[in-house]
């Protein structure tokens, strides 16, 4: 089963055979081959190909219809696509069709995100049994040379195995695949009624979440959208983490199969071994259990209401401590499927507080945008705080961990779509925190149905009962919740720590594992060719590896191992009791093998001292070094088998084009293009062995992490899919030279330090869940997705940020408040299993000035950022920059439609929205979207892949630098922080205009900071602050501040040292003076100012009024 699992996913070459996946030491129980769910891809295929397949497709991804494509058409385009279109290397590898879970198709419920275009049609084109001709086959298109076998699968029995996963079972377990009843006939294979009405679930959406096309697709006219056909497409195109990332995503993911409960947990599934909790009953991993029709369903999900009956009707109290007292009308029973009559009653009175009656908040004072030039506020923009009463605001997740782009939610898709504003959740699960409630318990209360962990946002019917915030169940208390440990009490389950704090982490028992927690092994894969020992990047990494050994996260089972390569690959014995280091060549890279496979990855304590002889000798042992090959793709190979009995953490370095062996590559860029405003090619990959490089370490636990030193093109398109689909992380560095970029070397020192000492998860897994009604079509972040909701990260880092799209499914009259709550599994370095939990509340409304009301601009504007990368790569750069244009167009224009009285020389916004224009001026200035001027093609793929990763606050001073004036910094506007007296000068437009030559600026980039100084800047600033007699003297290449003992010298540092504490990765400072090349970094920031290839910020808004008024 495995074996052929594994075919199905890898499109041949790089490892078809793959002898790690059979199942190693038994941590993976062998499963017997899901079929695909063939019948789902003709349903869809017409719809969804659209963006992946993108050369053939592109007429027909901007024109309305790209819906109505008939069958032959979309089967021709389906199949033949040509090698290079768009983002060839990305298509969905061989079981990428069968994760569709069965998108639904009804037309109603489009999930039109901002487009009307899309949202008719979607059923009616598709014949409900679609193409028979080809159903059970994915002829895959051809990549980059590498051919697809055309793997048939068996067509969907009734009872198969894969029918259905997503209605309200979770994934079989071995012994299911006899035709039981669990899974029904009906709900195997997906008959084309159910279609008709089971929206999907949470879930099942999911699948269709793959969308990342869809956003493609519908970010072709709208980036802003919810995506259209959304469901209707799978995870063609996008590049990475949507889902498509995921490619493989599909493929069936190794099972974790647990002998007889069919309850995978939540977080349980996938990695290959993973975590059932065995209590009784199915979870049905999607939070809205919703049961197709009326197949029969094992008893225990009773809650399932089938679809045709009303959602089951009430909002949950929001009265949190203490119980309702209300008694419900009849008794609630959950043996009742369809209907809870009750607490309706009381969501009236609690929950949001409507906008609608009081006077107009703030958020809605309109701003007339090309009259009031100054919308700047004086500080940083605060995340809106929800329209909750006061006891639900105190109780809610903080806006660093979980953010919605919309803190008023639409009660309908319809509603949403009119305000023309995306729906989705920027998450940072795994950020640091100071403080973080640990609960040790035997029991993790958790809901029967969906699975969701209980958290302050429940309701407490009695003493005894809760009902599930997310699908409504009424779930017991345990025994063992029912005392308090901090208060000692007994009888008090809602003061329970889990139920009083919105993030929390669970010690989690043996339930929650399949193998014992792998221990933490980092492996070191260094580039040792003349190129890198020319560039010195070895000196900063040994030395900062000797520095920080002993703060490398771990416990006394921790395991480090190193490979240099440049032509050959060299591996290095540290076997405790040898006398020195012992270095082993393997020349054959063609057929890449471990020399000694048990003494390469040692024990960092009881080798210490041979790791550290190695860290000293190895900057000097290639100093004389001629090769100046790469052969990157050999020493990953033989990276993968090295971990791949434990998991763990590649840190890859690498300075150049990889030029020999597998995943050799070959420059693409052509350097006169760089400031073309046509198209922008290559942003894709150029082989797909990188990316399955990735999902093969996926698949055993591994994260790749690559730091990239170049000093000249180096196809950082390829090699970043070594780190999207393994949950790994990218670091660049252009230009990189130790001495003569001084600024390069110390950024990598500082990075170093962090990326070596902070905290890091294991083999981990992450779902988020939403309330019923709502669910989620495209993911963004580094990850690889293994099933339809199921995050796979085979590392986590605090660094990392994630988005996701979501649509309504179902409209959400019935309650006035909705959740979400994503649960992050992993192993901690000290090798313990832990459930971080993280859950946020918002308020329902059902206005479109109270949807307006509560718009987050930043949080907008970053899933804008994520969709419209998906959109470059899918599509065109040009395309994704229409769309974000079109994003402000639309939401301006369906806002000024709904207020009274405005004359339409006039360009106004809500004051919620008054930034979005400046925002997304900024983001077509970005490098990752601006045309016209000079751009490194590795540059503009390194700010892609950030906006993927970032988490919001990082990737906003991205976006949207902070620009002060710090000469004249005094006393008087100030803040305290533990004894430092903090200046705080106001934020400036960022405009030349604003810039004075007698006066010096400070310009915070996120991971840089600019110091431009005027030339005729006070001199006793000069003097006391850079430590210079004056302008003249300072030198070009200063990155540091002198401590001088001086007022004006203390405020400066404090200030910037401030700045530097809020942010994980240590941003280098650069003095620029008007000579300094840097100096045009600096001005290209200020993106209000006008380019030869850009408007002014005044333009764009005119620009955009005229297309409104058009």
């Amino acid at each position: 089963g495995l074996r052929n699992r594994i075919q199905m996913q890898f499109p041949s070459g790089y490892g078809s055979h793959l002898p790690n996946y059979s199942a190693p030491s038994g941590h993976y129980s062998q499963v017997p081959n899901k079929a695909a769910a063939s019948h789902l891809d003709n349903q869809y295929r017409a719809s969804y190909y659209p963006g992946y397949y993108s050369a053939p497709a592109q007429n027909v991804m901007t024109s309305v219809g790209s819906n109505v494509l008939n069958a032959q058409e979309s089967q021709h385009l389906y199949n033949n696509t040509p090698p290079h279109s768009g983002g060839s290397s990305d298509r969905p590898v061989q079981g990428a069709i069968s994760s569709a879970s069965y998108l639904h198709m009804s037309a109603q419920q489009s999930h039109s995100a901002f487009d009307n275009h899309y949202s008719t049609s979607v059923s009616s084109s598709v014949a409900p049994q679609g193409f028979p001709l080809n159903s059970d086959h994915y002829a895959m298109p051809v990549v980059s040379g590498a051919m697809y076998p055309n793997v048939s699968y068996p067509p969907v029995a009734a009872g198969g195995a894969y029918g259905q996963t997503f209605t309200s079972q979770s994934l079989p377990t071995v012994g299911q695949f006899k035709d039981t009843n669990a899974f029904s006939s009906q709900s195997t294979s997906v008959p084309h009624s159910v279609q008709q009405h089971v929206p999907v679930g949470y879930n099942t959406t999911l699948s269709t979440v793959s969308s990342a096309q869809s956003v493609q697709d519908n970010l072709s006219r709208n980036l802003t959208g919810s995506v259209a056909k959304v469901n209707n497409q799978i995870n063609t195109g996008m590049q990475y983490g949507g889902y498509v990332n995921n490619q493989a995503s599909s493929a069936p993911a190794p099972l974790s199969s647990s002998s007889d409960d069919e309850e995978e947990d939540e977080e349980d599934e996938e990695a290959g071994w993973l975590y059932i909790l065995n209590t009784c009953g199915i979870s049905f991993v999607l939070p809205e259990t919703r049961s197709v029709t009326s197949s029969p369903v094992p008893t225990p999900s009773v809650l399932q209401t089938s679809k045709a009956s009303k959602p089951f009707g009430y909002g949950y109290p929001a009265l949190q401590p203490g119980y309702q007292n209300a008694t419900p009308p009849t008794p609630v029973q959950p043996s009742n499927p369809g209907h809870h009559p009750g607490v309706n009653q009381l969501s009236s009175s609690l929950g949001g507080l409507s906008l609608q009656h009081s006077q107009q908040p703030e958020s809605l004072r309109p701003v007339n945008l090309t009259h009031d030039r100054n919308i700047l506020p004086v500080s940083s923009v605060p995340a809106p705080v929800p329209n909750l009463n006061s006891e639900l605001r105190k109780l809610n997740c903080s806006p660093d961990s979980f953010r919605c782009t919309l803190t008023n939610i639409p009660q309908t898709q319809a509603l949403l779509n009119k305000a023309k504003l995306p729906l989705g959740l920027l998450l940072h699960p795994f950020r640091d925190l100071t403080q973080l409630p640990v609960i040790t318990s035997s029991t993790i209360v958790r809901c029967r149905s969906c699975r969701t962990y209980i958290n302050p946002f429940v309701s407490f019917i009695d003493q005894r009962r809760w009902k599930c915030n997310l699908c409504y169940r009424v779930n017991d208390v345990p025994e063992e919740f029912m005392y308090n440990p901090l208060t000692r009490s007994y009888g008090e389950p809602h003061k329970r720590p889990e139920v009083q704090n919105s993030t929390v982490e669970f010690i989690a028992s043996s339930d929650y594992m399949l193998r014992p927690p792998q221990p933490a092994v980092y492996l070191f894969v260094l580039d040792v060719s003349h190129n890198a020992v020319e560039a010195g990047y070895l000196t900063i990494v040994c030395q900062s590896l000797l520095e920080n050994l002993d703060k490398l996260p771990g416990d006394s089972r921790t395991r480090i191992g190193f490979i240099t390569f440049d032509s050959t690959v060299q591996f290095y014995n540290l076997q405790e009791g040898l006398s020195q280091p012992q270095m082993l060549i393997v020349s054959d890279i063609d057929d890449i093998f471990l020399p000694t496979p048990d003494s390469l990855l040692v024990n960092l304590h009881e080798s210490k001292e041979l790791i550290k002889d190695l860290l000293n000798a190895l900057p000097n042992m290639f100093t004389n070094t001629r090769e100046t090959h790469s052969a990157l793709g050999p020493a990953l190979q033989a990276a993968f088998k090295l971990m791949s009995p434990t998991g763990g953490r590649i840190s890859v370095f690498q300075t150049q084009l990889p030029s020999l062996g597998a995943g050799l590559l070959h420059s693409r860029e052509d350097p006169n293009q760089r400031s073309s405003t046509k198209v922008v090619q290559h942003l894709g990959p150029a082989t797909d062995f990188y990316k399955k490089l990735a999902l093969d370490c996926s698949g055993q636990q591994i994260a790749v992490d690559l730091f990239l030193l170049s000093s000249q093109y180096s196809d950082l398109a390829s090699l970043a899919c070594m780190s999207k689909y393994s949950a790994g992380c990218i670091y660049y560095y252009p230009s990189f030279h130790r001495t003569h970029n001084p600024a390069q070397a110390e950024k990598l020192q500082k990075d170093l330090k962090r990326y070596l000492t902070r905290k890091i998860g294991f083999e981990a897994v992450m779902r988020i869940r939403c309330t019923k009604g709502l669910s989620i079509h495209t993911f963004h972040g580094n990850f690889f997705v293994r099933s339809t909701d199921l995050l796979s990260l085979a590392n986590v880092n605090p660094d990392a940020g994630f988005a996701v799209q979501m649509s309504i499914e179902e409209s959400l009259t019935d309650t006035s408040l909705v959740c979400f709550q994503t649960a992050l599994l992993y192993t901690s370095s000290k090798g313990e299993r832990r459930i971080r939990v993280h859950t946020l509340c918002l308020p329902v409304v059902s206005s479109l000035s109270d949807v307006y009301a509560g718009a987050d601009v930043q949080a907008v504007v970053c899933l804008l950022a994520n969709m419209a990368v998906d959109r470059s790569i899918s599509s065109s750069l040009a395309d994704a920059r229409d769309a974000l244009v079109n994003a402000v167009v639309d939401s301006l224009a369906a806002y000024m439609s709904t207020a009274s009285n405005l004359q339409q020389s006039m360009l106004i916004a809500p004051t919620s929205l008054k930034l979005f224009p400046l925002y997304i001026l900024a983001l077509l200035k970005q490098k990752a979207f601006r045309t016209g001027t000079s751009t490194r093609l590795d540059d503009r793929v390194y700010a892609m892949c950030q906006m993927k990763s970032q988490p919001l606050v990082h990737l906003m001073k991205m976006i949207h630098p902070n620009l002060y004036r710090i000469d004249k910094l005094t006393d008087e506007t100030t803040i305290h922080v533990n004894d430092r007296v903090v200046p705080q000068p106001p934020l400036q437009k960022l405009s030349a205009e604003k810039l004075t030559r007698e006066g010096a600026f400070l310009m915070d980039c996120g991971s840089v900071f600019y110091l431009w100084i005027g030339k005729n800047c006070d001199n006793n600033f000069i003097k006391d602050v850079l430590g210079y007699p004056n302008y003249a003297s300072v030198p070009q290449k200063m990155t540091q501040l002198p401590e001088v003992d001086a007022p004006s010298s203390e405020r400066t540092r404090s200030f910037i040292s401030w700045l530097r504490d809020s942010r994980p990765l240590s941003p280098v400072l650069q003095v620029i003076k008007d000579e300094n090349p840097a100096k045009t970094d600096f001005f290209q920031h200020l993106i209000e100012d006008r380019t030869e290839a850009a408007f002014s910020y005044y333009e764009f808004l005119l620009n955009i009024q005229q297309q409104i008024c058009k």
